[in-house]
């Protein structure tokens, strides 16, 4: 059970929190090994755009949760067995609460119809753009994150209406033009833009408009703005485990560097059944309802039921699309 591991790891060192001799060489090795592992990722495994299938898909989750766990041999040889106890109780208290960015991702990428072999380079900006959002968030503190608190109501409100457009205007949403959504024309109000998709390009050289914005950029916008408001509820959660930066920050980062894989799983998923849709749209409304209880509440929704909540949905909706795939017609 995962709140129950991460009431273990995080109880390793005793009934405070760690205090490490953290020195500059050791943020210097976790930048250098993050920007080497982006790198990588960026111009050797996705140089070129295509679908990423299941087989890859599976292949990289089990490659960036290795990468994550190898990280905690460092932790234990540099600062001891409390430290990783809490590293290891950070990083599944990230990466359960990160789960719910993976349903949005799917959420915008259908809005925008954004091609699947294209996706990959807005979540690998989206990413990296989450990576230096958790460092200000988590240098900042709480003063910080109590400044973005109010936009938890509004994320909340907007995924219960987007849950109950996917469920019922399906066939709406799968004609839709994305340049007559309100998003885009708000988009282009504001920012000199185009409906065209180039590619992998974010922005586009026009001779007479100058640089354009591509709807990668829109959505890519969009990802950060989402990422912003889990931060705030994920940060103070990741801190409540450990009140060391160095933890906090690598566990994050580890964490949130295997979430476009677990994407990128749900996405061959979600083309091979016809209902799994409809179950994101569910998911949509339970996340978007949580944050509402929580805004107005400050009830937390455990880890595990949450998750449970999602892999029974998720589990009912490939059932129910397998069964009536079997169906004769």
């Amino acid at each position: 059970m995962i709140s129950s591991a991460i009431s273990v790891l995080s109880m390793a060192s005793g009934s405070g929190h760690v205090d490490l001799d953290v020195q500059p060489w050791h943020w210097l090795f976790l930048l250098c090994l993050v920007t080497i592992l982006l790198l990588i990722d960026l111009l050797v495994i996705h140089r070129r755009a295509h679908v990423i299938g299941l087989r890859e898909a599976i292949v990289e989750s089990v490659v960036w949760i290795a990468v994550g766990l190898s990280f905690a041999i460092f932790i234990a040889w540099q600062f001891g067995s409390a430290a990783t106890g809490e590293y290891f109780g950070s990083y599944l208290m990230e990466k359960s609460l990160s789960v719910d960015n993976v349903f949005i991702w799917a959420m915008l990428f259908m809005h925008f119809q954004i091609p699947r072999q294209f996706q990959h380079r807005v979540l690998f900006w989206g990413i990296f753009g989450a990576l230096v959002l958790r460092s200000g968030f988590i240098f900042g503190g709480l003063a910080v994150i109590e400044i973005f608190e109010p936009s938890i109501l509004i994320m909340g409100i907007f995924l219960v209406y987007t849950a109950l457009k996917l469920s019922f205007n399906r066939e709406e949403e799968e004609n839709l033009n994305p340049s007559d959504t309100r998003t885009m024309r708000l988009f282009h109000r504001f920012i000199p833009s185009t409906d065209e998709i180039h590619g992998q390009a974010l922005v586009v050289r026009d001779r007479q408009r100058g640089l354009l914005a591509t709807p990668l950029l829109a959505v890519l916008v969009l990802v950060e703005l989402t990422d912003i408001v889990f931060a705030v509820d994920s940060v103070p959660a990741v801190l409540s485990v450990t009140s060391e930066q160095f933890l906090a920050l690598s566990s994050n980062v580890f964490a949130i560097l295997g979430l476009r894989a677990l994407y990128f799983l749900l996405a061959d998923v979600n083309a091979r059944f016809k209902y799994l849709q409809a179950g994101i749209g569910v998911i949509l409304a339970f996340v978007g309802a949580k944050m509402i209880v929580l805004y107005f509440w400050d009830w937390h929704v455990t880890t595990l039921v949450s998750l449970s909540v999602i892999v029974g949905i998720l589990t009912l909706s490939i059932v129910a699309s397998y069964v009536a795939n079997r169906r004769p017609s």
